[in-house]
This record gives structure tokens, sequence and C-alpha cells, in this order.
């Protein structure tokens, strides 16, 4: 190995194991970007770094988006399509959405034993599979209104890591409290190989009717999503006026989806449908109530108390006390400080999930900063503003859709809010066509996102799991298995938009003072969520 030439092992050493294609793809990004922006044109060398971007979100599993995205992102401002100003006000202007992720996801990692004995029951005492799915969709829908989406597939991801390790250590020949990594397939028995594939099947089922769940939940509540934290703040509205203006859309959209849900497994359309093998069932219902059997006081003191923090939890976020990631801390500091965990790397584990995404995050934030600088939404915002009326709500909807389903509907819906709140201060719209397109720009972000994974932060984070290669979920298994919904949710949110039922019932609303009459100045004098 010491006669190998140095350029060799340069190439070996980029992007680590990914294959050789993906590396020259990425190199041929970096040589190609920068003659484009100078010699070409900076406009369509911008959109070719969001198309480059894409790329590497799609590509997940090859190799995690990151390091390649955050190549690509440096090179854009060191050749001047933004600056790392820029970038820094993006992510100053975005601080809630950072701390969510850092300390919420981490603080769900401390309530984890409360959510597996939930799940643990539900799982082992619904042996309906149509019931279970409805039951994992609804959870993961009523969850999100309060919490983000992105908390609560944390949630999902460390309740199926606990099904998937339990199985896996029993069917290795070991003992609940045995130490075992599931991820090792040496070990495993050949005669439950068979039941560990349907297992895998029946996961993906689960974690794919979850995962859409947080979609229909998510867009209900200005907590639901990180874009929606962004829109509501530009909007000044509260918890309750942005459920409220958001219902005549997303109330039919919720129960559409849950018919979906019933409808795919009882078909067993598009990987549905798969059962939970007696073996594995038996396993973990044993599982269960040897911890019944088990629990010691102080276990159920531990379960108690987490019990109390998610009603903390819940109210907390409910009428926003506080911003949601100091909410997410104060889950922390309470949960470890009365269930015992005061060692430094005890705590250390709970943010091992949390802080790649959240890196990945301060990319796309710089991803970002080149759309706003090099204008490249403009276009087709000042297109969309020739319509009228209804149209002009539909046409809203309709490219925010288009945008959320290849891009990331966190900066779609960033990006959207600005330019129409820049549309408001200049005339261009009044202030009620203003409340309509905010509605119409949440719905399109968060509805047809549910296409890809680069639509969906949640789903993005469940790809990007750990969990993902266990259950063998691809990038391309994700957008086939998302497919019903993404047809169902997208029309069924064009149909309340384009019928002009969100229109009489905001007018209602109005009538009744449920909702507000804002001012410009209200949304002027808004603290920024872009710049």
């Amino acid at each position: 190995m010491s006669s190998m030439p140095l350029s060799k092992a340069f190439m070996l050493n980029f992007l680590g194991n990914s294959p050789k294609w993906y590396k020259y793809a990425i190199i041929s990004f970096l040589i190609i970007n920068p003659l484009v922006f100078f010699f070409v044109d900076p406009f369509v060398a911008g959109w070719m770094l969001v198309v480059e971007f894409i790329f590497t979100l799609a590509m997940a599993l090859k190799c995690y988006p990151l390091q390649p995205g955050g190549l690509l992102a440096i090179e854009a401002i060191a050749i001047g399509m933004s600056s790392s100003a820029m970038v820094l006000h993006e992510m100053q202007s975005n601080m809630e959405v950072i701390l969510l992720l850092i300390f919420m996801v981490a603080g769900i990692y401390f309530m984890k034993d409360l959510l597996l004995y939930m799940f643990t029951k539900l799982i082992t005492k619904l042996r309906s599979k149509i019931a279970l799915s409805v039951a994992f969709c609804v959870a993961g829908a009523v969850l999100s209104a309060f919490l983000d989406a992105l908390t609560v597939i944390a949630v999902i991801i460390s309740v199926v890591i606990g099904f998937y390790s339990v199985y896996h250590k029993v069917a290795s020949g070991k003992e609940y409290h045995h130490d075992h990594d599931h991820t090792d397939e040496e070990g495993f028995h050949d005669t439950h190989r068979e039941d560990l594939e349907q297992f895998r099947g029946f996961l993906r089922n689960l974690l794919m009717h979850a995962g859409v769940g947080t979609a229909l939940g998510g867009v209900m509540t200005k907590v639901g999503e990180p874009q929606n934290l962004i829109i509501a703040q530009k909007a000044n509205w509260e918890f309750i006026e942005f459920a409220i203006r958001m219902s005549p859309v997303t109330i039919p959209v919720f129960f559409c989806g849950i018919l979906t849900c019933i409808v795919v497994e009882k078909m067993r359309w598009f990987s549905y449908g798969e059962q939970l093998p007696t073996k594995v069932h038996t396993i973990l219902s044993d599982f269960a109530m040897e911890q019944d059997e088990n629990r010691s006081r102080r276990d159920t003191a531990k379960l108690l108390v987490q019990a109390s923090i998610a009603v903390w939890l819940v109210v907390g976020l409910a009428f926003h006390l506080a911003a949601v990631g100091l909410i997410g801390l104060s889950v922390i500091v309470l949960a470890t400080a009365f269930n015992g965990i005061t060692e430094e790397h005890a705590l250390g584990k709970a943010f091992e999930e949390a802080l790649p995404f959240t890196a990945l995050l301060g990319v796309f934030f710089a991803i970002v900063a080149v759309i706003i600088e090099q204008n490249l939404f403009t276009p087709v915002v000042d297109w969309v503003l020739t319509y009228e009326g209804t149209m002009q709500m539909v046409m809203f909807y309709i490219a925010n859709g288009l945008l959320s389903m290849v891009s990331d509907n966190v900066f779609v819906g960033t990006v959207y809010i600005e330019q129409i709140a820049r549309a408001l201060e200049s005339g261009q719209i009044t202030r009620e066509q203003f409340d309509m397109l905010a509605v119409a720009i949440n719905t399109g972000t968060n509805l047809p996102s549910v296409a890809t994974p680069n639509g969906q932060a949640a789903f993005l984070f469940l790809l990007t799991s750990a969990l993902a290669p266990l259950v063998r979920l691809s990038y391309g298994r994700m957008v086939y298995m998302a497919l019903p919904y993404t047809i169902v949710l997208s029309i069924v949110g064009f149909i309340t938009i384009y019928s002009g039922f969100l229109e009489d019932m905001t007018e209602t609303f109005y009538d009744k003072e449920l909702i507000q009459h804002h001012s410009v100045q209200e949304v002027n004098s808004a603290k920024p969520a872009a710049h």
C-alpha cells in the first residue's frame, strides 16, 4: 500500500466509501459551477447549484448530504453567489428552527422509555394491521400538531429501533438484558431470516403511515413544521389563529389522508399490507410482559416523570410559553434531573441523531442565501402575481407544491412568504390577499411535499437516520410508498382552495371575530424570518 500514488490516496479518502461515479459527479459540479457563474450567467449557475444540492439529498444513502452539499455551498460563497454574512443572517433569522432541532430531538431521547412503553402496548394489543396503521397515522398527526414533525419522527424512529433491536436480540439467541449489536447480521439465526424480512416490511409500512401522519398534523398548527413557524411569525398569527386559518384546507385533507391509509392497507397497494409475523409478535409480547413484571419502583417513577414532562411539552407548545427549542431544553433538564442522568457521556448520546441534521440545515440555509441573492424564485413569484382572486391562490399552491416536491419545503416556504411580504409592502397585494396566499403557501409546501424525502424535512430525517438501512427503506422505496398519499393530499388541497371555500370560511371567521384583521404595518414590523 506504501507504493500507492498520492492522487489515488486522495481520491479514496474523498467522500469515503461513496461510489466512484458519485465522487466524479461532485467534482464535476465543483469545476463547472464557477465557469457558468463567471462566463455564462449567475442566474443559471444559481439554479444549477439548487439542482445539484437536491441531487445530494436524493443520493443520501450513497453519502450523507452534509459533505457534498457543504462543498457546493462553500464554493458558492467563495465565488460570490452569496456572502457568509448572508448565510449568518439566515441562520440567525431561523435560530428557533435550529434550536428546535438541537434541543427538542435530544429531549425526546430522554422520554424514550415512556414512548416505547406506549407504542409497545399499541403494537402488541392491536392485532388488526389496518387499525394499527390508522393508529400510527393518527398518532403522528396529533403529536405533530403540538410538537413539530421532526420531533415526532424522532419519536417514531426511537420506538421502531426499540422494536427492531428487541426482536433482533432474541432471534440472535440472546436474552433481553444482554448487550447486542442489532446492525450485525452475522450472528443472526437463518431460521428467522424470512420473519425478519417480513418484519422489516411491516415496520416500513408503519414508518410511512406515521411519516405521512406528521404531514397531516404538521400542516395544521404553527409548531407543526419549521416553515410554519416562519410563516406564522411573518403573518403575525398566534397558535389558535393559525389553526383556524388553515382549517378549511387541513381538516378535509386529514380525513382523506386517513381514508387513503385504510384503502392502501386493505388493498395491499404500493407495498402496504405487510403483516406482523406471529413469532415476532410473540417475542414483543413476551418482552412487554417481562418489562411489566420486572419494572421496579424507580422505573415506575421514571415513567411518571416522563408522562408529566409530556403534559408540560404539549401545554408549553400549545400556548407558546417559550420558543420551541427552549421548551426542548427544559425537557432535557427536567428529564435528566428527575431521572438520575447526570453523567456527561450519557447526555452526549442524546445529541448524536440531531446534530448531523442540524449541520445539514446550516448548509441548506447557505443554499437559501444563494436563492435570495440571485433572485432565483422572483420570476415565478412575479408570474403568479399576474393572476387574481382564487386563481392566484391556486397558482401559488401549485408553484409551491411542485417546488416542494423536488426541493425542501422549509426553504420554499421561507422564500415565498418573504416574497409576498415584499409584495404587500410595495402595495402589489392587500393584507387579505397576503393572508390567503400565506395559507396557500403553507398548504402547498406541506401537502405535495410528501412526494419525496427532499420535500419533507421529517422524511429526509428518517431517510438519513440509522434506522433506514436497518429496515431497507431507500429513497426510491419512500417515493413509491408515498405516491398514493401524494396524489390524494395534493388533489384534495387543490380542490379546497379552488372551490373558494377558503375565502368564504375566512370571511365567516372575520365576522365572528375568531381571527383578526391585521394591518400591513404588523407584517412589516414583524421580526423577519428570512432576508
